[in-house]
């Protein structure tokens, strides 16, 4: 699903008192790198932080071109008709040059500690919803607003100062229910990839999209943003490679999934530097290529020349291109996510060199059913791809001040790949006690199946079990870490080597699972 929104790109920024001047230089870099958007953080509890709007009005004296708005405003802590009123009155301000992302609120207890109400997730939708009628009817030229709401209530407040332009509201949102408010009454969505990755988007804008049918709008008068984060390098992770890969990427999310605004979570300034003039401006021309050849009713041709060398080839972006190097087998149609062999941690816990290998094979035909059965195993991959991704930031919060350990460790309770090690070896005996009896049933019954159609990969499921226990014991590193830094603050360096450890082996070890099973699972369709 491609929503035709024109492409927006801008980075999310920290905003931290210790360092006042940091987050303005940070924004001029923003704007220098031909960036679209610059947005901050608000956590108003946050005793590390600036107060967000006295620092987005900072910045936007302080740029000239960029819009600047709340990733997103905490709602409970800011009345929606004082929200309502600041923004209109820096948009005028900048010449127009704001937008309001705003959600629910989180971290009650840090909410009431600041005298803000405690709010139930029910509660919190409602609130939202009032808040954004309040805000609607003071952007107005003129008139009285009353909203008389459970939550608040504004008996004849008059409208005014009307916003320089439509100012845009742009809901963070996750569950079923504010997703259809998101469709009902916002003009953008604003998810994080931390906590909503690729896998989820389509069902969340199914939900955004009938919403929007049902209240009487189209589905593209919601903007699709996505808050997302990554390191340049050579990985073969989501967002994880060169400019070039994070641009083929971002152009498949905006042709695929709908998503057309890119905001760069990070304080790296070479980072910042990179989307702006190497990745932006190749997903402009991707996707361009890709909708004028939609629009003429034409297929491009799938083609490996033309990215990051300046060619303008139209590209079609719906599968993987094969990988020569990667363990591609002819014909099947599914690519092994490949293993560059970049690495983060000097540690290395395995021997990469005495992995077995099944013997390869060709000349196979391979239904439909087949490819899918193989392409199964991939997604499941790239979701805890994603999680991991999530867990850098997650371990970037608690860094940053926005999150403390505790909060890091619940959350990380939670993730697949702390519950389930959702791999396709045996579980260990620990393992088994907190999997789904839908995982544990498919782990006892998979393998066992796989060794029976396929004896010459005994040895590699052999390996894939022992890496298996390795992974779980480097998950009860990061958990270790986590635990000690709640204790000493300054182990926020364990911390991360942790995290660095877990990224080199799962990530290896995802890319070696896929190179050996993903041809036996389409051959004798197993998933």
């Amino acid at each position: 699903m491609d929503y035709g929104h024109d492409l927006l790109f801008g980075t999310f920024l920290t905003p931290a008192a210790e360092a006042p001047g940091g987050a303005v230089a940070l924004a001029r870099a923003t704007e220098a790198a031909g960036l679209d958007l610059v947005s901050v953080q608000d956590h108003p509890y946050q005793p590390r932080f600036l107060d967000t709007w006295t620092l987005l009005s900072a910045i936007g004296a302080a740029t000239e071109r960029v819009h600047v708005f709340p990733n997103v405003a905490n709602l409970p802590l800011r009345p929606p008709a004082v929200l309502a009123r600041s923004a209109a009155s820096l948009d005028l301000l900048t010449g127009g040059r704001v937008e309001l992302g705003i959600g629910t609120g989180a971290f009650w207890d840090a909410i009431v500690a600041n005298g803000g109400p405690r709010r139930t997730p029910g509660e919190a939708v409602d609130a939202l919803e009032e808040a954004i009628a309040i805000i609607r009817g003071l952007w107005a030229p003129d008139g009285v607003v009353r909203v008389a709401g459970r939550h608040y209530q504004v008996v004849g407040a008059k409208a005014g100062p009307a916003p320089a332009h439509d100012v845009g509201i742009w809901v963070g949102a996750y569950k079923p229910r504010l997703l259809g408010l998101t469709g009902r009454l916002a003009d953008g969505w604003l998810p994080s990839l931390g906590y909503l990755g690729p896998e989820g988007l389509a069902a969340a804008n199914k939900v955004i999209d009938e919403a929007a049918v049902a209240a009487g709008r189209s589905p593209a008068d919601v903007r699709r943003l996505y808050n997302v984060n990554g390191t340049f390098g050579r990985g073969g992770g989501l967002l994880q490679g060169t400019p070039a890969d994070w641009a083929e990427q971002l152009a498949e999310l905006t042709l695929g999934e709908g998503m057309s605004g890119y905001v760069l979570a990070g304080d790296d300034p070479d980072s910042i530097h990179r989307f702006g003039a190497e990745v932006a401006p190749r997903v402009r021309e991707l996707v361009a290529a890709e909708r004028e050849s939609r629009d003429a009713g034409e297929v491009a041709e799938p083609t490996g020349a033309g990215i990051g060398d300046g060619a303008s080839a139209p590209v079609m972006l719906r599968e993987r291109r094969p990988d020569p190097g990667a363990g591609a087998t002819p014909g099947l149609g599914v690519t092994p996510t490949p293993d560059d062999g970049t690495r983060l941690s000097d540690v290395r816990l395995w021997d990469e060199s005495t992995r077995p290998t099944a013997p390869a094979r060709a000349g196979e035909t391979y239904t439909a059913r087949q490819r899918a059965a193989g392409q199964h195993l991939v997604d499941v991959h790239d979701h805890l791809r994603s999680e991991l991704a999530q867990l850098r930031d997650l371990v970037g919060q608690v860094a940053a001040g926005a999150l403390d350990a505790g909060a890091a460790r619940s959350h990380i309770a939670t993730m697949t790949l702390r519950q389930n090690n959702w791999t396709l070896g045996t579980y260990c005996e620990s393992y088994c006690r907190v999997v789904t009896t839908h995982h544990t049933i498919e782990d006892r019954s998979l393998f066992p199946e796989l060794r029976r159609a396929e004896p010459a990969l005994a040895p590699v499921i052999d390996r894939l079990e022992a890496e298996h226990h390795v992974i779980h014991d480097v998950i009860e590193r990061v958990d270790r870490a986590l635990v000690t830094l709640v204790t000493e603050p300054d182990g926020i360096d364990a911390v991360r080597a942790a995290v660095d450890l877990l990224s080199d082996t799962l990530l290896s070890h995802l890319s070696y699972e896929e190179r050996e099973l993903v041809e036996p699972l389409a051959r004798f369709q197993l998933a």
